[in-house]
């Protein structure tokens, strides 16, 4: 029985699946169907009378290839048996097997796997003698992971490190030098490594016409999911496997993608008319998961970018609960008024229908300790669970040993951390202690300085009847430096996960309570398997491609949504609009977006005002309902009143949160031409600058656009 296929797909679906001939690019808003798009096509291609050994699918892991070959199969009632499918990777290396000899791999190919790439690394890092001694030197999976991502972004390693892991800068010359012998032993012994598979590739397609045109022929049909998130290599073999005409469809949404970081680059999605000749454009807008309301919302969000394929996304599910923006007094009260959200919402839905959704893992802290208190199970996807953090278990055993000093298990976590202080050495300083064996005690800090200066602060610290915060401080002031040598591959993301242990320790006056609280488990032996009847707390990356009925996103204020590296590049400040599209589009039903009025500054003892998300402020405010913590600790809705204005000559600009300045423009002498995203009275204004992010500028340097 033929599939109908005009009735199983709403017209632009219909129109993807049966446009064969040619370029074709697909853009797939959120939740628009586009895996039933591609199963469909499939489907279609092989129903007329295309041969499956000339189909190949690139898709971004061999899971999501087998899910829609076998959808495709289920549809016509029989295998798809000779269709290519896989991901880059695999497709790349079953070609330079075939075709090793060409490349000059006269005994094959061998691949190695990062296990192996990791040791050889170490090799040439002992046979260069670099690092001998020095416990900082970053580990070798850290050191692939830098040179993997430079190969995948096409950049200099210096350049990776002086803009995502400058705390390493210092070893730059270092790590070149590893990096050169690195490739030469490979080139030299024959060896592959994952990225090189792509590279190696491409290298075959364009030295070598007559395989370029053999694989044309094999695969005159070709398709690529998800193709927001592939990198520069990855866009050129399309257009090298496929030709400037050939019959390729590339699936993807621009607005998705959200992978700079891993080499993933936008402009492949966004340039494909200019690379493949006479391509047809197809949108995907009709959503099937959200409500109207939430997709007003995210088209509003889109549509203040630069640069994108415009589209309006439109549903079926009509609703007249529109998105709730929530605005807890200061970042300290939110995982409260969190807590209370997600019970009103257990009225309604099952824990595991509900998300929490951030922009960085350690953001989440504060509110799994409130989860904790109130009983509630989670499970946390992206970024370390709070409690299994290893810097924030050595800094709490330091502090349980102020409390009680017969804590065994703090004395081997904390002590375990000194030079040359080992499990068996804890044990007999427990037993010395308790004892009252002073000398022993005495002689092993003749033999270290750290231990002594250590026994010293909690002798101290036992003393004083200081807060958990001050306690806290004084520890962390001695672990600082023990924690910059262990973890010195990423010292700067636990170090901000320190800030938020003394903004959560800033809220308690009794040290056992605040070490009950942050003792208190939360098992999850299941590792990352979605439970039953247990909250989702998950960074917004990791959220990517799952929904849920209700969607709360945390922390929506400047420097922690877009980050503050984000604040200062424009292209990586638009990549934050498309990561708050993603995370408002995982939402089915309900919408929440909380805006703290205020962050906690512990330095100071004060909370300092913040501003809102830039994307947040952009948005009309008939597009929310908002909501705001008062004294007492409630939520109470808030009138959408006319903001108050500022008039620069015949233009205005709104103060009020939820009003945007109508997409005014500037122009700055240095900066050029930029977006106004908010006044900051009574005369700045903070502007979005391409190519140089978001910047505060005095009004008087700026001449607005009539």
């Amino acid at each position: 029985m033929k599939i109908d296929y005009q009735k199983d797909l709403n017209p632009a679906q219909y129109e993807a699946v049966t446009t064969t001939s040619g370029p074709v690019l697909v853009i797939a808003g959120a939740g628009s169907g586009k895996t039933r798009t591609i199963v469909y096509r499939l489907a279609y291609l092989v129903e007329h009378e295309v041969s499956p050994q000339n189909i190949l699918l690139l898709t971004f892991t061999r899971k999501a290839a087998g899910e829609m070959l076998k959808r495709a199969e289920s549809l016509l009632g029989r295998g798809l048996l000779g269709v290519h499918s896989g991901t880059f990777h695999s497709f790349a290396y079953g070609m330079l097997r075939k075709f090793a000899t060409a490349l000059g791999y006269v005994n094959g190919i061998t691949v190695m796997d990062s296990s192996d790439a990791e040791d050889l690394l170490k090799s040439v890092k002992e046979q260069l003698k670099i690092g001998q001694g020095d416990r900082s030197f970053p580990k070798k999976k850290t050191v692939l992971a830098l040179i993997s991502k430079a190969r995948n972004k096409e950049m200099e390693l210096e350049q990776v490190l002086l803009k995502e892991a400058y705390h390493l800068r210092g070893y730059a010359e270092d790590l070149e030098r590893i990096y050169r012998e690195y490739q030469l032993f490979k080139q030299k012994h024959g060896l592959l490594d994952y990225d090189d598979l792509l590279f190696q590739l491409e290298r075959l397609l364009v030295e070598h016409d007559d395989i370029r045109d053999f694989l044309r022929q094999a695969f005159q049909y070709i398709m690529v999911d998800e193709f927001q998130d592939t990198n520069l290599v990855q866009g050129r073999l399309v257009k090298l496997i496929v030709g400037s005409e050939g019959n390729v469809m590339a699936v993807g949404d621009d607005a998705q993608s959200i992978y700079a970081f891993r080499g993933a680059n936008v402009n492949n999605i966004l340039n494909f008319p200019k690379i493949f000749k006479n391509a047809k454009i197809i949108k995907l807008e009709q959503n099937y998961r959200s409500t109207q309301p939430i997709l007003n919302l995210t088209n509003q969000i889109l549509a203040q970018a630069t640069e994108k394929y415009p589209k309006n996304l439109f549903t079926k599910r009509k609703s007249s609960l529109k998105p709730q923006l929530i605005r807890p007094l200061s970042d300290l009260s939110q995982a409260r008024v969190v807590v209370q959200k997600v019970i009103e919402l257990t009225q309604k839905y099952s824990l595991h229908e509900i998300a929490v959704l951030f922009r960085a893992g350690y953001q989440s802290y504060p509110l799994e300790v409130e989860l904790n208190r109130a009983s509630i199970p989670f499970q946390k996807f992206g970024g370390i669970k709070f409690s299994e953090a290893a810097h924030i278990k050595d800094v709490l055993a330091f502090m349980r040993l102020v409390a009680n000093p017969a804590d065994l298990l703090a004395w081997t976590r904390g002590l375990s951390n000194l030079k040359g202080i080992g499990p068996k050495t804890c044990e007999r300083l427990y037993s010395a202690f308790m004892q009252g064996n002073s000398q022993y005690i005495e002689k092993q800090c003749k033999k270290s300085k750290q231990l002594e200066h250590i026994l010293n602060l909690l002798d101290e610290l036992r003393s004083k009847q200081d807060s958990p915060a001050q306690i806290l401080d004084e520890i962390v002031r001695f672990y600082q430096p023990i924690m910059q040598e262990k973890f010195a591959d990423d010292y700067p993301k636990r170090a901000t996960g320190l800030e938020q242990l003394a903004q959560i320790a800033s809220a308690y006056d009794n040290l056992d309570i605040f070490l009950a609280d942050m003792s208190l488990e939360n098992p999850d032996p299941e590792g990352n398997k979605v439970k039953e009847d247990t909250l989702v707390l998950s960074t917004v990356h990791s959220a990517k491609g799952l929904e849920w009925s209700a969607v709360l996103i945390i922390d929506l204020v400047e420097e922690r949504f877009p980050s503050k590296h984000a604040l200062m590049d424009y292209d990586e400040l638009e990549e934050e609009r498309r990561l708050l599209y993603v995370a408002c589009t995982r939402a089915k039903d309900y919408l929440a977006l909380f805006v703290p009025d205020s962050i906690y500054n512990r330095y100071q003892d004060l909370h300092e005002s913040v501003l809102p998300c830039p994307f947040i402020q952009e948005l009309d405010n008939s597009l929310f309902e908002e909501w705001r913590e008062n004294y007492l600790g409630s939520l109470v809705p808030t009138q959408n009143k006319k903001p108050r204005t500022k008039t620069l000559g015949q233009k205005s600009y709104g103060q009020g949160l939820g009003q945007r300045p109508d997409c005014r423009y500037c122009s700055h002498k240095i900066f050029g031409r930029g977006k106004v995203i908010a006044e900051i009275p009574p005369n700045k204004f903070k502007v979005n600058f391409p190519g140089f992010g978001l910047k505060t500028v005095i009004g008087d340097y700026l001449e607005f656009e009539e």
